[in-house]
């Protein structure tokens, strides 16, 4: 089996002793070297879950598994580097911080790529250098596992492309493993090859994408069918007049009489996973230990 790179159990987290829970009984294995969409709305415990990962927040109960300390590279949404020095002090850091796994070359391509001057100090550039140079300090460490929250925000969409690109490239090169929460499915659709969908605090669906998608069939038929779906798992069903439109997981052969199938996109895969948040979670045979 391939070795794993992030293992949850039961993983909560919680806001203070009467706050609210941020994550709760969150479970997934990731295997090493995928490049991984971690997508779900707002609140739903993405950035607190790359938070407990990175080791900067110890969880409330549970247990998360993950690289060595010194293998691993976080880019929160706030990129925090040091405001007073200039691109190359913060490149000279990065270098001195990570003695016998600095990758200078790296560092120094990302950097540049953006046309930044490495006199300028960081308080004058822009949110998109700062991202470049944040992303530069991290894949410079040459991590074994990368930790990106929102990493491209505050891009233009060239830029995102552009740099999207550089990440996507070096990951592959080096064989890193990637975990990137985004709310821009275009932005991760095509680029990663694995998915953890947060809702509520919790995974709802873990996989391979082409896994979880060839898992899933997008039914469409007569409303007065509505019965024959008892066999298969729901996810979301909805009638319009005398149509019926499904999400369903088969429970065994669609009856192509009665139902027209289609495999679903990313996209409305996980639209129909939110809009049901009762559905049934799902965990690809790959990622079952």
């Amino acid at each position: 089996m391939t070795d794993t790179v992030i293992e949850a159990e039961g993983l909560g987290l919680r806001y203070g002793r009467k706050g609210a829970w941020a994550l709760r009984d969150c479970t997934f294995r990731l295997p090493e070297g995928r490049i991984c969409a971690l997508v779900g709305p707002n609140g739903a415990g993405k950035s607190s879950l790359l938070a407990i990962a990175a080791g900067l927040v110890p969880p409330t109960e549970g247990t998360l598994r993950t690289a060595p300390r010194e293998e691993l590279a976080y880019v929160g949404q706030d990129k925090p580097l040091y405001p007073q020095l200039t691109v190359e002090e913060t490149l000279r850091l990065g270098r001195e911080l990570n003695p016998g796994r600095w990758d200078p070359a790296t560092a120094e391509r990302i950097a540049d790529a953006g046309g930044l001057s490495r006199k300028a100090r960081i308080r004058t550039l822009s949110g998109g250098q700062r991202t470049r140079v944040a992303l530069a300090l991290a894949l410079g460490k040459r991590p074994a596992l990368l930790l990106l929250d929102e990493p491209m925000a505050d891009l233009d969409p060239l830029a995102r492309h552009q740099l999207m690109g550089a990440l996507m490239a070096d990951a592959a090169e080096h064989g890193t493993s990637v975990v990137m929460s985004s709310h821009i499915l275009t932005e991760l659709e095509g680029a990663c090859d694995h998915l953890l969908l947060a809702d509520g605090g919790r995974i709802r669906l873990s996989g391979p994408i082409d896994e979880v998608n060839a898992a899933h069939r997008l039914l469409t038929g007569p409303a007065a069918a509505s019965g024959e779906l008892a066999r298969h798992t729901v996810v979301e069903s909805r009638t319009t007049g005398r149509t019926l439109t499904a999400l369903v997981r088969p429970g065994g052969p669609v009856d192509s009489r009665t139902w027209q199938t289609s495999t679903p996109s990313l996209e409305e895969l996980l639209l129909a996973h939110l809009r049901s948040p009762d559905a049934p979670t799902f965990e690809a045979a790959e990622v079952r230990a």
